[in-house]
């Protein structure tokens, strides 16, 4: 047996760091690491001719395993082939040399792996140096290769080793080194490798570590491209669930939506649907042995019927153009489904716009409802007409069904009108129920006598309006009323619940309603006893309940939950006996080495007394005894930032990259009771900006390891308004951040999609003309001479919501006042960043930000920007 000498300059933990190069270099050599290997790699078989042989490169070049799914852990394996199992071991050199056997006289591979740890975002070069041929991957990227063998001269044992050298910028967190190296039985010289990472200033040794530890902290790549867990369902008997998964198939950002089946009496897996056809609108029907998904393929849909027995299926309805959803009829014999249709019958050239809502590129398309019969495939239309019909509920006889439209009229306010209807199928007769401002949900009772309605407190007039005389209620702040068919009386059941209905249910098993409901920064579950008037919280051990579905025949259900420190999962939960089990965790394995920080709530009392609730997010490796610089994130709008893991704006992320967060709801949100969000309505800012720096100062006193020369505000849309208005009131920021911020509410009312919507709550009843003190006073663009904080804006340069001329129009007025400002417009972007890649460095942005001004860092922005 052959043996070479196998050498890694790992010195990390063990440091050896020397000058060299230059004055100003740092250079650090390797010396600890992981090795898997070796194992044979040998040349195919009749690899002779003069055409496609393969060579020694060739061999290295070859996948022999996927190296993005390498996680190497100490004693965990990786399955090579089925008689051939790879085990990570930790080797530590001596004296930076280590002598391995190669796997024979074929040419052998080994993977050695490492995890480089930095404090913060730097450049460096990292270089490799070998005999023999190797590959060089970071963060599962390949980065550089030595694709050459060189063999000792004549005179020595030794080589000339060739090298490799490929600068690499390491964000703060912990990056993932794999070199993969085949040896050339040819070349007698040792199988040494040495790597080794050289710095210039203004990076040193004290911003770089190693470890053969897997533990990290939460990144970018958890945000985008973990596994989710999405729409939930349960069978009318309870005894079979389904969850949709999305999970990322090859490369980024691509991912593939699969369905699995679990038997809830055990809670094993029944069955997985993936990878043959893509899955869409999952639907039980209701005999608990079928069940029902959408295959959309160039632009039609076709609604397949799968018996969960034998797995036999067949097509209900083919090619379908413009399919929208659908629903099953309780009694199993029918579907409602809708198709939409566009009017083309304007001239693109000259556009007449008689309506605001004429701007909407979809106003013209119109959504109908189709009636299928099961199984015979036979249908019936049954709405038409000007306006948009959608399905709220079929009836539990199937006899009628519950529909509404919505109207638009721009002289009285709130422009939107939703009209509930009754419509009977065989008699193809509409019943009106009620029209009311805004829109609204209807669902039947079981008994078919009542109808659950879920819209703002006025929607039926003064019956779910809960606030002081005069005062204009959060028409956001969604009320639950039953409505007697018999009657047509309405009662308002929520009007004294503080919390904010986000969805409901109606129990066939009992007399109560189930309510998904925004409470405080909670998604909480109440059940509301029909008979007795009572709410009961229902609690599921997690703070967020997400999507949720409710057995039919037995008091249980199946949802989705997740806490500010825990990802979402799925769960099964039996409500009488108070037993809840988890069925599916999609990230199971990745954070099993994830690290976070404490999550805790803090409030304090404004001017008026009120307590004012938030959370404080504190990095994975928190010491009271050092000082941390802040960040301080606020929405201010109608919703409280609500206790989801990870989102749009990660809190655990930026803990992670060593700042305390600090999130506080202040008044106007919903999920507080119709007094406290009602203070939203005409405010614009007023109440919000005095409790952000109120809020801010307590938090200060309260809290000494906050460097108070080191704290930045962040906030998007509403919040974005918040920035830029709160710049004009105050220098407690060191910087700050505002996405799609509002800087004249003028013409963000008219211009924006919504901007005139939005407004009929958060403006009630005023207008340009008739409140100056709002339109004016309260814009920050009128008062940007008075901003001497530096800060940075962002905008989707296509966003339809606030228009990216409110931002455009704040950094002119900052630029000609010679205020410290920049600008960056992310293409081709709406309201929220959605495409992969600009949503990664829309991210950096924040952070490079942040890093310049929190920490004296700007090599990141400057890299991003400035070169």
């Amino acid at each position: 047996m052959r043996y070479f000498r196998f050498v890694f300059l790992f010195c990390f933990l063990f440091l050896s760091v020397t000058p060299a190069i230059a004055e100003e270099t740092t250079t650090i050599d390797i010396q600890n690491y992981l090795v898997a290997g070796p194992v044979d790699a040998p040349f195919p078989v009749l690899n002779v001719g003069d055409r496609n042989v393969v060579e020694l490169k060739d061999l290295l070049a070859y996948d022999y395993i996927d190296i993005k799914n390498l996680n190497p852990v100490q004693d965990t394996d990786i399955e090579w082939r089925q008689d051939k199992t790879l085990n990570w071991q930790t080797k530590q050199a001596d004296d930076c040399e280590l002598s391995l056997s190669a796997a024979g006289s074929a040419p052998g591979v080994y993977y050695a792996a490492a995890y480089i740890a930095t404090n913060r975002w730097l450049k460096a070069d990292l270089k490799v140096e070998s005999c023999h041929l190797f590959e060089v991957y970071l963060n599962g990227n390949k980065i550089t290769s030595k694709t050459e063998s060189n063999k000792p001269d004549e005179s020595s044992d030794n080589c000339s080793p060739g090298s490799a050298t490929q600068t690499i910028t390491l964000k703060n967190g912990k990056h993932t080194l794999i070199i993969k190296t085949i040896n050339d039985p040819g070349n007698e010289a040792g199988w040494d490798i040495k790597t080794s990472i050289m710095l210039n200033d203004p990076y040193s040794a004290e911003n770089i570590a190693a470890t053969l530890s897997p533990e990290r902290s939460i990144d970018i790549s958890n945000v985008l491209d973990d596994p989710r867990v999405g729409a939930v369902h349960i069978t009318r008997n309870g005894e079979l669930a389904a969850v949709g998964t999305s999970t990322p198939v090859g490369t980024a950002p691509h991912r593939e939506t699969w369905i699995k089946i679990f038997n809830t009496r055990n809670g094993s897996l029944v069955r997985t649907f993936r990878g043959d056809f893509s899955i869409g609108n999952f639907s039980w029907a209701p005999d608990n042995k079928h069940f029902s998904y959408v295959q959309r393929k160039a632009g039609k849909a076709t609604l397949w019927i799968v018996n969960i027995e034998n797995g036999e299926k067949h097509a209900l309805l083919e090619d379908i153009e413009n399919f929208g959803s659908y629903t099953w009829s309780p009694t199993g014999t029918f579907i409602v489904f809708s198709i939409s249709q566009q009017d083309d019958g304007t001239d693109n050239f000259m556009r007449r716009i008689t309506k605001p809502v004429e701007r909407w590129p979809w106003w013209t398309q119109r959504s109908y409802l189709h009636l299928v019969h099961v199984p015979s495939g036979a249908r019936q239309r049954l709405t038409a007409g000007e306006l948009s019909t959608g399905l709220n509920s079929i009836s539990p006889d199937g006899k009628k069904l519950l529909v509404s439209r919505t109207k638009h009229n721009f002289t009285e306010r709130p422009y939107s009108f939703t009209s509930l209807f009754t419509l009977d199928i065989e008699r193809m007769s509409l019943d009106t129920i009620h029209t009311g401002g805004w829109t609204a949900q209807a669902q039947w009772s079981p008994d078919g006598k009542k109808i659950l309605i879920t819209a703002g407190p006025s929607f039926f007039g003064d019956a779910g309006i809960n606030t002081p005389e005069g005062v204009i209620p959060n028409e956001y702040d969604t009320q639950a009323y039953i409505y007697n068919t018999e009657d047509g009386s309405v009662e308002a059941v929520s009007r004294d619940f503080n919390p904010s209905i986000s969805s409901a249910q109606w129990s066939y098993a009992e007399r109560a309603i189930y309510f998904n409901t925004t409470d405080k920064s909670y998604s909480q579950i109440y059940r509301y006893d029909v008979k007795n008037k009572r709410y009961e919280n229902v609690d599921l051990g997690v703070e967020m309940v997400n999507n949720i579905d409710l057995a039919q025949d037995r008091p249980v259900a199946v949802f989705t939950g997740e806490s500010a420190n825990e990802p979402p999962r799925f769960y099964f939960t039996d409500i009488n006996r108070k037993r809840t089990t988890m069925l599916y965790d999609p990230n199971k394995d990745t954070y099993r080495y994830i690290k976070t920080g404490t999550v805790e709530e803090w409030t304090f009392l404004n001017e008026r007394g009120v307590a004012i609730d938030g959370m404080i997010y504190y990095p994975p490796d928190f010491d009271p005894d050092k000082t941390y610089p802040l960040i301080v994130y606020y929405y201010g709008g109608v919703s409280p930032v609500s206790r989801a893991f990870e989102g749009r704006y990660p809190k655990n992320k930026w803990a992670a990259q060593g700042y305390v967060v600090y999130v506080l709801q202040p008044s106007g949100a919903v999920g507080y009771g119709q007094e406290f969000s009602a203070l939203h309505v005409n405010d614009w800012g007023k109440i919000v900006a005095d409790e952000i720096i109120d809020g801010t100062k307590q938090f200060l006193d309260a809290h000494s390891f906050i460097d108070r020369d080191r704290i930045a505000g962040i906030g998007a849309s509403y919040g974005g308004f918040m920035t830029m208005l709160l710049l004009t009131q105050t220098d407690i920021f060191t910087t700050a951040v505002a996405h799609a911020g509002i800087s004249s509410i003028s013409s963000y009312w008219g211009e924006g999609y919504w901007g005139y919507s939005y407004s009929a709550v958060a403006t009630a009843n005023s207008f340009p003309w008739n409140r100056r003190d709002i339109y004016v006073d309260q814009s920050p663009l009128f008062y940007a001479d008075k901003v001497t904080t530096p800060v940075l804006l962002l905008t989707g340069d296509s966003d339809t919501n606030v228009p990216p001329g409110e931002s455009t129009q704040f950094f002119l007025a900052l630029k000609m006042l010679g205020k410290e400002v920049e600008y960056i417009q992310v293409k081709d972007q709406d309201h929220h960043i959605l495409d992969y890649n600009k949503r990664i460095k829309w991210g950096d942005t924040i952070i490079a930000w942040f890093d310049r001004y929190l920490k004296d860092q700007p090599e990141w922005w400057n890299e991003m920007y400035e070169n």
